[in-house]
């Protein structure tokens, strides 16, 4: 198992409620020992112009479950927090309805860095993004 915390799914929940991830009805629905899930409806908030899933879109449900997860291998959260520094993403197939499903899974997790894979698929298991995600792990401020 790489989580230091135990995942409750409900707690994730809350903490995503106030932020771009809450207005976007995000929500973490699964986890194993290696891996956590988050859906997101595909609908006014999230689609583009042109009634497609928005790629920006993808890109918020990426790096939350990437953070999300970054944020549960921290050595001690009181002292430590994570921060985004790369990401990308490929766009490879629309949605127009429904819900989309990401799963981030670790490509590396070291004592400064960690890196991230997120698959998301749409319900008939159709992949529609990769994203990989840096993150830093940084020391909070006093």
């Amino acid at each position: 198992m790489i989580w230091k915390y135990p995942v409750n799914l409900s707690v994730l929940q809350e903490m995503a409620k106030n932020s771009m991830s809450g207005h976007l009805g995000i929500e973490f629905t699964r986890s194993g020992e290696d891996w956590l899930e988050a859906t997101m409806p595909v609908n006014e908030k999230t689609k583009q112009p042109m009634g497609l899933l928005h790629g920006g879109a993808n890109v918020v449900l990426a790096e939350e479950l990437g953070s999300i997860a970054s944020y549960l291998c921290l050595e001690d959260i009181s002292e430590q927090s994570v921060v985004g520094i790369e990401l990308s993403s490929s766009h490879i197939r629309s949605a127009t309805s429904g819900n989309v499903t990401g799963r981030v899974t670790p490509i590396k997790i070291g004592r400064r860095t960690h890196i991230w894979n997120i698959e998301i698929r749409n319900e008939e298991n159709k992949l529609v993004n990769v994203t990989r995600l840096t993150t830093m792990v940084i020391q909070k401020k006093k």
